[in-house]
Parts: structure tokens; C-alpha cells; sequence
């Protein structure tokens, strides 16, 4: 095969649409890999999961995301650092947390969309669907 042939036989190829990413920081391996494959069978890729803060914000830092599951207690550890970088790189936040509705808390999360603990898969669809409408297939 010539160079013109191999060159139009690569043009012709469909690219495959890339799979948007999102972000996974939950500090809970079962449910973190309940997620992962919830994620994953709906077409998403899935960066992480990660299971502290400063692992997410290193990852965040150097991809690019369509989107963050984020649980909001890690280990003691609230993940407002990785909520405020992603929010000021506009990268749409769904927060997953048990702690959500506490007044003092929930305040500081106003405008983010909600998944309680324990996470209904029905939920998270249909967040998915509303807050990265524009990220999935």
C-alpha cells in the first residue's frame, strides 16, 4: 500500500467519539467501585476513583473532566478544596454525601446538586442526565 493509500484509508476509519470523564472521589472502596461500574456501563470514563483530597486535586489538575462525583467526607477530611478547584474550572459537581443536609454544611454546597447516602442508582441517573446532559452520549 502506497503512502496516499494508507493516508486515505486512515481518513476513511469513523473516529470514535471519546467517553466523557468524570471525576470519582469516594473514600468508601465498595461504594467507590459500585460507582466506577455505574459510570461505567452508562458510557462514562471514570478518573479515579480516589480516595483523598489531595489525590483528587493532583488528578484535577492535570486532565480534562466532564464532570465530578464527589463524596464530601473523606476520612475526617471535607473535599471543599476539589469542590471549589472544579467549580472554578467549570466542571459540573454532583456531591455524594450522608452530610449534605446539614444546615451549616448544606449553605456552603447551595447551587451543587445532592445524591444522599446511601446512593439510589435511580438518582444518580437521573443527575447524570441533568448535570452532564452535556458531557454524556
Amino acid at each position: 500500500m502506497t503512502t496516499d493509500q494508507q493516508e486515505k484509508a486512515v481518513q476513511t476509519v469513523p473516529k470514535i467519539a471519546e467517553r466523557p470523564t468524570i471525576l470519582l472521589l469516594e473514600d468508601d472502596l465498595l461504594l467507590a467501585m459500585d460507582m466506577e461500574d455505574f459510570l461505567i456501563e452508562r458510557g462514562y470514563a471514570v478518573a479515579g476513583p480516589f480516595g483523598r483530597v489531595g489525590q483528587a486535586l493532583d488528578a484535577a489538575k492535570d486532565m480534562h473532566l466532564d464532570g465530578a462525583v464527589v463524596d464530601l467526607n473523606l476520612h475526617g477530611e471535607m473535599s471543599f478544596p476539589v469542590i471549589e478547584f472544579l467549580r472554578a474550572n467549570d466542571v459540573p459537581v454532583i456531591v455524594c454525601s450522608g452530610y449534605a443536609e446539614l444546615p451549616e454544611l448544606k449553605q456552603k454546597l447551595t447551587g451543587l446538586p445532592l445524591l444522599p447516602k446511601p446512593w439510589s442508582p435511580q438518582k444518580l441517573a437521573h443527575l447524570l442526565g441533568d448535570v452532564f446532559a452535556s458531557a454524556s452520549r
